[in-house]
């Protein structure tokens, strides 16, 4: 299988998981939230990370370093580099979605709250988990169901 093969598999993969993830807060199935798509799908996504990254390196890497930016612009030359890194992602931001999914619902935060946050998370991860912790700091805890 080649590094194209892979992400065109990845990306809808994690999708579902998203997918997965939204349909559990609705329909209220913490395990499903938690369980499936905040730990088994980031850990499917996290096995072909660690499969793509194998790879790269066992087809000789792409002498880059993470000191300079164009060191890590190296790094990523490689089609199963630049796939590790895009998988990499996907593998955190549902991880990441589904904390903060179960976040709010720890801290009895109106689900109202995912609607902006959730979105932003699946396509900007760190701004998503920044706007998160923005409204949990400014929504006291079980004061906005």
């Amino acid at each position: 299988m080649i590094a194209a093969q892979v992400f065109s598999i990845a990306n809808p993969f994690a999708l579902l998981g998203w997918i997965v993830l939204i349909a559990a807060i609705l329909l209220g199935r913490p395990f499903w939230r938690d369980t499936v798509a905040g730990l088994l799908w980031p850990l499917v996504l996290s096995v072909g990370y660690v499969t793509a990254l194998s790879t790269g390196f066992a087809s000789g890497g792409s002498g880059g370093s993470f000191s300079t930016l164009a060191g890590v612009r190296q790094l990523f030359t490689s089609d199963w580099a630049l796939l590790a890194g895009w998988v990499h992602y996907l593998a955190f931001d549902l991880f990441v979605g589904a904390w903060i999914a179960a976040d709010t619902e720890r801290r009895g935060i109106n689900r109202l709250v995912l609607i902006p946050v959730l979105p932003l998370t699946f396509l900007f991860g760190p701004a998503g988990f920044l706007l998160f912790c923005i409204l949990r700091y400014v929504i006291p805890a079980g004061r906005a169901s």
